[in-house]
C-alpha cells in the first residue's frame, strides 16, 4: 500500500522566490499543453503525445525569447507538469466510461489558485542532507520540521504551498502491512452522528468537537475584515491569508481528532464496522454545515487504511440497512422513528432502547461481528402488574419505591451517614 507523509517546510525569502518561480513555470507548461491538445481536438486532429509536447513546449521553448525563463527551474518539474496533465485526462476519460466517480475535463491553472505544487523525481537529484534539510535543485537546502522518521527512502517529493501560505514536503512511500498488531477479542460497531460524533456498540459515546462551530465567531470577524478591503490591494491579500489560516487551523484540529480516534479504535478492536453514509445527500439538507464539520468521510477513510495497515478487519455495511428501526434484542423491525426520538420501546419484547447505541449494535450485527450491548443503555420496560397483584398497603411503600425516594426501610438500622458509598464498577476493556 502507499502512504503519504507530509512535513512542514520553512524556506527562506530567497527560497520562497525560487519556489514561486517553479510554481509559475510548471503552471505555464501545463496550460500550454492543455491549450495544444484542446486546439487539436477542435480541429479534429489526434491528441499530441507527451513526448512531442515535451520537445515543443519545453526544449524548443527555452530557445525562444518568450519562454527563455523556463530554463531557470529544474526540467524535471516541467516534465512532471505534463505527467499531471496526462493523469487529469485519464481520470476524465475513466469517469466517462464509468470506471471512477464523475469528474470534469482538465481546466487551466491560475496563478491565483489557492494551492500550488511541483514534484521532483529521482532524476532531479534531490536528497535529504546530513543536517536534515531538503536539498532541491535550483532552490537550495530547505529546512524541514521532521515529526517522524520515514519508513523507507522515497523516490519523489512534492512541494506544496497551501492557501494559508504554508509550505509542505509530501512523500509517497510504498509499504506493506508489516506493523500487524497483536490480536484482540474485541469487535465494535460504530454509528456516526452529529450530537455525538461516534457511538460504539459497547455503549461508549464520543462527543462531537464541533471545530467549525467553535471557530465561527473568529472566522466571521476575519471574513468581515476581508470584505472591507479594496480588491487588488496588498491589505486584501494579507486579510485573505488570515482567513485561510483560520480555516486551516480548524481543518488541522479536525484531522488530528480523526487520526487519534481512528488509531485508538483500530488498536483496541480486532474488527471495526461502520455504515456507508450518504454524505452528499445529507450535505444538501439544513444540517449541511454540521455534516461537513463532522467530516465522516475522512474518518471512515482513515479507519479503512489503518485497518489494512495494522492487520485489522474493516467492514462497511450498506446505507439502506435499517439499523435505527430494528430492535437489537429481539430483531423485530419496529418502523422508522423521528429524529427527536432518542429512546424507543420495542413493541415485541418491551425493551427500552437508546436509539444511537441500538443502531451501533445493529451495525456490528449486520457486519457479522459478535456484537453485544455490554454497558449499553438497554433495559426492560416496566410491566404493569395485574389487579390481583396490586395489593400493597398504601402506608407501607414497597422497597423499590423507598429506594427511589431515598426512604430508609425497616431493615436499615444503622445511621444513613455511616453507610459506605458504593459506585458502579466500570468494565475495563
Amino acid at each position: 500500500m502507499q502512504l503519504r507523509y507530509s512535513f512542514r517546510l520553512y524556506p527562506t525569502a530567497g527560497q520562497r522566490t525560487a519556489l514561486a518561480r517553479a510554481f509559475g513555470c510548471a503552471r505555464v507548461v501545463y496550460n500550454d499543453a492543455l491549450r495544444a491538445r484542446e486546439r487539436a481536438r477542435s480541429e479534429g486532429r489526434p491528441f499530441p503525445k507527451t513526448g512531442d509536447l515535451s520537445k515543443t513546449l519545453i526544449t524548443e521553448a527555452k530557445q525562444t525569447p518568450e519562454r527563455a525563463w523556463l530554463g531557470e527551474v529544474s526540467a524535471v518539474v516541467l516534465q512532471q507538469s505534463l505527467r499531471d496533465l496526462d493523469a487529469a485526462y485519464k481520470n476524465f476519460f475513466d469517469a466517462l466510461k464509468g470506471k471512477r466517480p464523475r469528474m470534469g475535463a482538465p481546466r487551466y491553472k491560475s496563478r491565483k489558485d489557492t494551492r500550488q505544487a511541483v514534484r521532483f523525481t529521482a532524476n532531479a537529484a534531490w536528497r535529504i542532507t546530513v543536517g536534515g534539510k531538503l536539498r532541491l535543485p535550483k532552490i537550495g537546502d530547505v529546512p524541514v520540521r521532521w515529526s517522524r522518521a520515514l519508513p523507507s527512502t522515497p523516490s519523489t517529493v512534492t512541494v506544496v504551498k497551501d492557501a494559508a501560505g504554508r509550505y509542505f514536503a509530501s512523500f509517497v512511500i510504498e509499504t506493506d502491512a508489516s506493523q500487524v498488531l497483536r490480536e484482540t477479542t474485541f469487535e465494535v460497531g460504530i454509528d456516526l452522528g452529529l450530537s455525538h460524533f461516534a457511538i460504539l456498540s459497547d455503549g461508549t459515546k464520543i462527543n462531537s468537537p464541533r471545530f467549525l462551530r467553535r471557530a465561527e465567531k473568529k472566522l466571521k470577524r476575519e471574513q468581515q475584515r476581508l470584505s472591507r478591503k479594496v480588491k487588488g490591494s496588498s491589505n486584501r491579500a494579507k486579510a485573505r491569508v488570515k482567513v485561510a489560516r483560520a480555516h486551516a487551523r480548524v481543518a488541522d484540529a479536525r484531522r488530528e481528532f480523526h487520526h487519534q480516534l481512528s488509531t485508538k479504535l483500530i488498536r483496541e478492536n480486532q474488527a471495526v464496522a461502520v455504515e456507508d453514509l450518504a454524505v452528499k445527500g445529507l450535505a444538501r439538507t439544513r444540517l449541511a454545515k454540521s455534516v461537513h464539520d463532522a467530516g465522516w468521510s475522512a474518518f471512515v477513510s482513515m479507519l479503512e487504511y489503518k485497518a489494512a495497515r495494522y492487520g485489522r478487519t474493516f467492514v462497511k455495511i450498506g446505507r439502506f440497512e435499517p439499523t435505527s428501526q430494528v430492535c437489537s434484542r429481539c430483531g423485530v423491525k419496529d418502523g422508522p422513528k423521528p429524529l427527536n426520538a432518542r429512546e424507543w420501546t420495542c413493541g415485541a419484547c418491551g425493551t427500552v432502547l437508546d436509539r444511537d447505541i441500538n443502531a451501533a449494535v445493529n451495525v456490528a450485527k449486520a457486519a457479522g461481528l459478535a456484537a453485544t450491548a455490554c454497558g449499553a443503555q438497554v433495559r426492560r420496560a416496566p410491566v404493569p402488574a395485574q389487579r390481583s397483584e396490586a395489593g400493597t398497603h398504601p402506608k407501607q411503600p414497597t422497597r423499590l419505591v423507598r429506594e427511589q425516594a431515598g426512604i430508609p426501610g425497616p431493615e436499615a438500622r444503622e445511621d444513613v451517614n455511616t453507610r459506605p458509598v458504593t459506585t458502579p464498577a466500570t468494565t475495563a476493556r
